[in-house]
């Protein structure tokens, strides 16, 4: 479809001119830094309030209001610790309170005094407190070794020896040092973490999950993906674990709630946490993604979701134990598919083999860039056939722990054996490293289903048995009839149960070294050929990282300019406006859906299209209060935009030009799950609810007015 094509933007131009709007502006792609906010004249974009409002050093801002809740963004909307993110980013939580008789997932979750909220176990909340560039001390601990893999060590070293001084100056913060630009730039990031976090308000999963599946990563959308949370420190202030006595937490700074919401057009932008971007890599990482990564995982997590949907339909308590799992998978799974029909549509691996042809030919031309960078190119490319020549190999052994919970197991009794085997005092290693043990193992349990985990674990020996020779795993064909090796080998272990596990086996140092079995037998041999592999992984690790910094070193003078970093978890800015775009051929769809579409999808009897029935009647007794969106003549459920967003997005304030909260980001249209990789105007689209359909429910649906009084509404 020409509409993927590069050079598309006169087409969006006439489109937008055609629609009566002249005041179109266009923006780079751009996740930017804190450090990289100069960059950028937002005034000029639209911003109402000064940059420094935003973010300014030594000053409180915008910035003070952002947290990063679990894998997901939060931002506080009150001054006792209130946050608002997705429902999507609290399910785990709301999944581990829930039982069959007090079913929280299915029917929300409302506690209408603080003495009601609940612990919401699993998460924490991470504040950025401050940063700093180290690029230079990083890598200069890196020239002392010409040795790839020693290399890389060197840099790893280094970016744990800055954060632990850093945490021996200040024991209230958790440093990190996050690589920016991969072999060329790291910078030192300080955080504050609350370790007591409890939820206030979950709506049913019916609202918060409206489309299920069906409509994941799909426009037009009407998904209210919101909860709230709220932080709780000890009484002096500082983090605690969860007690009574903890009192809520005073931020630096929350955000005004604006329950005006917006209109089409309009400038917004985003503060986020965005997980990780590959969009400075060359040809042969696409090529990596569409033959290997993208392909393989959709087809085991699509296996997984079967196999595990089959285990809970006729009990709930199954069900719910795997819940979280089959989200994330399902997630994951049609976001690859999303990618991959993306990658192909607007053909990323011929464009990104030309703009290599094109670097290889500049640094041709240049007599001192061939002298650094001549064999650049084709040391990247014999990289890469490395990679590829086990890749398949490679990636099962990435999933086959996560793919079966017992062997995950399996693994951390084996390696909790070892370390106890090489210990002097037994004993005190025992005790004191016993805690941390059970806590893993009871997170594996608590997803854990024998059924499941042998149909998945036969799967994958079968899939290995069928490699190769060159990619063989030695675990596998050591053993004979894979079939009834899987499930008797599952069935025969003690490890199956946890109270076992927990009260007999990890009883002494004795017991524990005293238990054998055969599942843990083909897990120590699964490590001893890892083990073996590990030089060579490490040595391409080493290599990659430095033809990277290359890389991007001498793209950026080719294209002369400055790239943004990809996103990497650290706190970014993306900016842009309220608006539609055309999917395909003679399609254009608009920035904003309603309840009425929540109704019209509930017609078609679908199990992802329910809502509850009052929702139908306070709309049909138009009973919008002051949520309705004039133009619409209905309140607006879920809006669309042209910002840059990525996974770690989700729960991000959506904000106007005066800075205020006008929806949560939770999605990306399915044209857009290529963001990752590359992103482009004329289809990159993010999802968001809007604040206004986010208030209407609280209000008029779950009689949550207490929180409409703390946000001041």
């Amino acid at each position: 479809m020409n509409i993927f094509k590069k050079n598309v933007l006169v087409t969006v131009i006439s489109l937008i001119i055609g629609a009566g709007i002249t005041s179109f502006t266009f923006l780079d792609e751009g996740m930017f830094p804190l450090s990289d906010l100069n960059r950028v004249d937002l005034k000029k974009a639209g911003l109402e309030i000064s940059q420094t409002d935003i973010f300014n050093p030594g000053q409180v801002g915008l910035v003070d209001a952002l947290v990063q809740v679990g894998g997901c963004t939060g931002s506080f909307i009150s001054d006792e610790g209130l946050i608002i993110t997705n429902h999507h980013c609290a399910f785990g939580a709301v999944r581990l309170a829930s039982t069959p008789e007090n079913d929280y997932l299915t029917n929300g979750f409302v506690a209408r005094q603080k003495e009601s909220e609940i612990k919401a176990q699993g998460l924490t909340i991470r504040i950025t407190d401050s940063y700093e560039d180290v690029s230079s001390r990083v890598l200069q601990a890196a020239q002392a070794s010409s040795d790839p893999a020693q290399r890389i060590h060197l840099i790893t070293q280094e970016r744990l020896n800055i954060a632990k001084e850093a945490e021996l100056k200040d024991p209230s913060i958790k440093a990190e040092v996050s690589e920016m630009f991969i072999g060329k730039s790291y910078v030192l990031f300080r955080y504050k973490t609350i370790e007591d976090v409890r939820l206030v308000y979950v709506p049913q999963q019916i609202i918060g999950e409206f489309g299920g599946d069906t409509d994941n990563w799909i426009w037009p959308r009407h998904t209210g993906d919101f909860s709230f949370l709220r932080a709780y420190v000890a009484p002096d202030g500082s983090p605690a674990a969860y007690s009574v006595n903890n009192v809520p937490y005073k931020p630096k700074k929350f955000l005004k709630v604006n329950p005006n919401g917006v209109k089409e057009e309009d400038f917004a932008f985003i503060l986020g946490y965005p997980g990780r971007t590959f969009r400075h890599r060359p040809a042969q990482y696409i090529e990596y993604q569409e033959r290997f990564l993208l392909p393989y995982t959709a087809a085991l997590y699509d296996f997984q979701n079967n196999e595990m949907v089959k285990a809970g339909n006729n009990d709930r308590a199954i069900e719910l134990s795997l819940a979280t799992r089959i989200k994330s998978n399902a997630n994951v799974m049609k976001n690859y598919r999303g990618k991959m029909k993306g990658l192909k549509a607007i053909d990323l691996h011929k464009n990104k083999q030309d703009e290599d042809l094109a670097l290889a030919q500049f640094i041709e031309n240049d007599s001192q860039l061939k002298g650094k960078y001549g064999s650049l190119m084709a040391d990247i490319d014999n990289l890469y056939k490395d990679i590829f020549s086990d890749a398949e190999r490679e990636l099962w052994f990435n999933q086959i722990y996560a793919s079966t919970r017992l062997l995950n197991v399996a693994r951390q009794i084996n390696a909790f054996k070892l370390a106890l085997g090489n210990s002097a005092n037994k004993e005190e290693m025992f005790q004191s490293n016993l805690p941390r043990l059970k806590s893993i193992l009871n997170s594996l349990y608590e997803s854990y289903n024998f059924s499941t985990d042998s149909a998945i674990f036969t799967k994958m020996l079968l899939d290995a048995s069928k490699f190769s020779d060159n990619q063989s795993v030695t675990a596998v064909n050591k053993r004979s009839d894979l079939v009834n090796f899987a499930k008797k080998s599952l069935s025969a272990s003690k490890l199956k149960d946890q109270e076992f596990v927990f009260n007999k086996l990890l009883l002494s140092p004795k017991s524990l070294l005293s238990y054998s079995d055969n599942l843990l037998s083909f897990q120590n041999d699964l490590q001893t050929q890892q083990a073996a592999l590990k030089p060579e992984l490490d040595r391409r690790e080493g290599v990659l990282n430095q033809l990277m910094g290359d890389y991007v070193a001498v793209k950026e003078q080719f294209q002369k300019r400055d790239f943004i970093p990809d996103a990497n978890s650290t706190l970014r800015l993306t900016y842009g406006y309220i608006r539609g775009y055309s999917p395909a051929d003679a399609t254009y769809v608009k920035p904003f859906t309603t309840i009425r579409g929540i109704i019209e999808k509930g017609a078609l009897d679908q199990p992802d299209f329910r809502y509850p029935s009052k929702i139908r009647e306070v709309w049909e007794a138009k009973d919008f209060g002051p949520y309705a969106m004039k133009e619409l003549g209905d309140v607006p459920v879920n809006l669309l935009y042209n910002m840059d967003t990525t996974g770690g997005n989700s729960g991000s304030p959506i904000m106007n030009a005066k800075g205020e909260l006008i929806g949560v980001n939770f999605d990306r249209a399915y044209d857009a799950t290529i963001n990752d990789f590359a992103w482009n105007e004329s289809y990159s689209r993010s999802i968001g609810v809007d604040i206004r359909y986010v208030l209407w429910v609280a209000d008029k649906i779950d009689n949550a007015d207490f929180l409409l009084k703390e946000i001041g509404i």
